[in-house]
């Protein structure tokens, strides 16, 4: 691994160490109520002393495969330690019977929601157990307050927290080919102007900058919504993104409107492999295949951190292809990040289940995991000693330093839209087939009215 990539690794994990969270809300806090921890300790204390060995707490999720291998390793200590049996089934199919139970009355203890936007069904029909109610003060301060922001939910008498978030993965990534760019002089761009400024001196060097690709099937055009969602969070305020996603900021709105500019200005013939035509026919598990060439044939692509299994075979982080934050645009909005991830909800409240949750808040329910490999952990006490790959842990470092983060957009969206719509109308504008205007004013006809 070269000098340089290791001193940016410790930069990194120095930055973890001393960052704060940045400007934010105050912390939400943990009501005073009859359920609150006792003088006997949280939940969580009294069940590492074994006051809930014994019991069993059920689970349903979409981990399967080797994600489940992977979650019953990451619990197996808190098993052993407690006596608690943390029981998940996973399904491919979660979505579509989670509701049934629900409904049937068979919901498990816990249910672990990949879209928070489901979730949210659920806690509006009143049936998911509000967790401040019982999480000591430690797990909120656990966490940077915008997750805590995104755990708050409308439910029939007011807002509730919906659940504690377990794992997730990060977006807001620059690939870039490093032994090329380094070759080359190029420097890792500060600023939005600064991105601009390099793109523009990679096609004075006669190549082309970016790599894109946004083709997938049935799913067509989703990478582009991940653009514009990382666009709105560093060109409009927290607030107007939330009400983005539920709606009551239309897409034809002065603030998408110009994240789709700032997007457009990018995506052009001359700062795209294939030019804008090829966008819209380009895998976007291939989109980085032509970093790699020798010599380059493109050089940036932005996407989350799963890209690195779609690299070729045999490539070396910090030597062949290196990655950066997506820069701000405003730095009144500071340094977002995007991401997506799982979020655990409770529907059946007990003691033994109220530890389990808030065993969630502990950056151990990851240890394991995070060695492994596959998940970056959202919690503040998760050591960057714990992951055992470089990558993960650059971008965990990286993460740590936001001032704020936001989940994907679309997947918070109704399905109609953020699965539907969106995916199509921005392959309907980069294709050419339609104009900002008419792609932005069909997208709002599709939401489904409240």
């Amino acid at each position: 691994m070269k000098k340089s990539f290791l001193f940016v690794s410790i930069l990194l994990i120095a930055a973890f160490a001393l960052s704060a969270c940045g400007p934010k809300a105050t912390p939400t806090p943990a009501p005073e109520t009859e359920a609150a921890p006792t003088d006997g300790g949280s939940y969580y204390d009294r069940a590492m002393a074994g006051e809930f060995s014994g019991t069993v707490v059920t689970m349903t999720g979409p981990f399967t495969d080797e994600d489940a291998v992977k979650f019953d390793a990451s619990v197996a200590a808190f098993e052993d330690a407690t006596g608690i049996d943390i029981q998940y089934e996973g399904s491919k199919e979660f979505e579509a019977t989670i509701s049934i139970r629900v409904e049937a009355g068979d919901a498990p203890d816990i249910v672990d929601f990949p879209q928070p936007g489901l979730l949210g069904t659920f806690v509006a029909a009143g049936d998911v157990v509000d967790v401040s109610t019982f999480l000591p003060q430690s797990s909120f301060d656990n966490y940077n307050q915008s997750w805590w922001d995104m755990a708050t939910m409308q439910g029939p008498d007011g807002p509730i927290v919906a659940g504690v978030w377990h794992r997730f993965n990060a977006k807001s990534q620059v690939w870039y080919p490093k032994k090329a760019f380094d070759a080359a002089g190029y420097q890792i761009p500060e600023t939005w102007d600064d991105l601009i400024a390099l793109s523009d001196q990679i096609v004075a060097d006669g190549d082309t900058p970016w790599c894109v690709g946004i083709e997938s099937g049935a799913a067509t055009g989703w990478p582009a919504t991940d653009w514009v969602e990382d666009i709105m969070l560093r060109t409009t305020s927290l607030e107007n993104y939330d009400k983005w996603t539920t709606g009551d900021l239309p897409f034809s709105s002065p603030e998408v409107k110009n994240a789709m500019t700032i997007l457009d200005n990018i995506w052009q013939d001359k700062y795209v492999y294939g030019g804008r035509a090829a966008i819209v026919t380009t895998f976007f598990g291939d989109a980085p295949t032509p970093m790699f060439e020798n010599p380059p044939k493109c050089w940036l692509h932005k996407q989350g951190n799963f890209i690195t299994s779609f690299f070729p075979e045999g490539v070396v982080a910090g030597e062949d292809y290196d990655f950066f934050y997506l820069p701000p645009i405003d730095e009144q909005y500071g340094k977002p990040y995007l991401v997506a991830g799982d979020i655990m909800a409770m529907f059946n409240d007990r003691p033994e289940v109220r530890a389990v949750m808030e065993f969630f808040t502990h950056g151990e329910a990851l240890k394991a995991w995070l060695a492994s490999g596959g998940a970056l952990a959202p919690q503040k006490d998760a050591s960057l000693d714990w992951y055992g790959d470089d990558v993960e842990r650059g971008v965990a470092a990286l993460v740590a330093q936001a001032t704020s983060v936001r989940f994907d957009g679309s997947d918070l969206m109704p399905g109609e839209v953020g699965a539907g719509s969106f995916w199509t109308g921005m392959t309907d504008y980069f294709s050419g087939v339609a104009d900002m205007d008419t792609v932005l004013a069909e997208i709002d006809a599709s939401w489904p009215r409240k």
